[in-house]
């Protein structure tokens, strides 16, 4: 599932290479003529967004696109990076829908600023394995420089 920042960033790198977004079911483009000042979006593409996600706006798709930006921010569709060019694109998500994970009824899951679950590690064996990598490290140096 899209996030609306994904989308708004969506929008954001497609808006730096001149495409429009068409607003109102087609009655008018809008394109910023600045998006990022600094470390941030700009006034004039903060605004945009904001007009595109209130009710005035009406249907609004990206120049070239036929889904709305509505419909990106529902759970069947998702933002990716493009195969070919590697800016972000809308995918339809064809995956199971989100009530079908266990997760769906958890508001504030996932949670990216929280540690994920996880299973038990055997610190032993897991420094081993380190000591160990350590080691082969350690003898391959010493074959490069005897």
């Amino acid at each position: 599932m899209a996030s609306a920042q994904e989308v708004k960033r969506y929008l954001a790198y497609w808006f730096q290479l001149g495409k429009k977004v068409v607003v109102r079911n087609g009655q008018t483009t809008l394109l910023p003529e600045n998006v990022v000042v600094g470390n941030g979006y700009s006034d004039e593409f903060e605004q945009i967004w904001q007009y595109i996600l209130s009710c005035d706006s009406g249907d609004c798709y990206l120049e070239g696109t036929c889904q709305t930006i509505a419909d990106l921010l529902t759970s069947k569709w998702d933002i990716e990076a493009c195969a070919r060019c590697q800016m972000p694109v809308p995918l339809f998500n064809v995956g199971l829908p989100p009530e079908s994970c266990t997760c769906y009824d958890m508001p504030h899951w996932p949670n990216t600023e929280l540690p994920r679950p996880r299973e038990p590690v055997n610190t032993q064996e897991h420094l081993s394995s380190i000591r160990d990598r350590l080691d082969l490290v350690d003898s391959e140096s010493d074959l490069m420089s005897g």
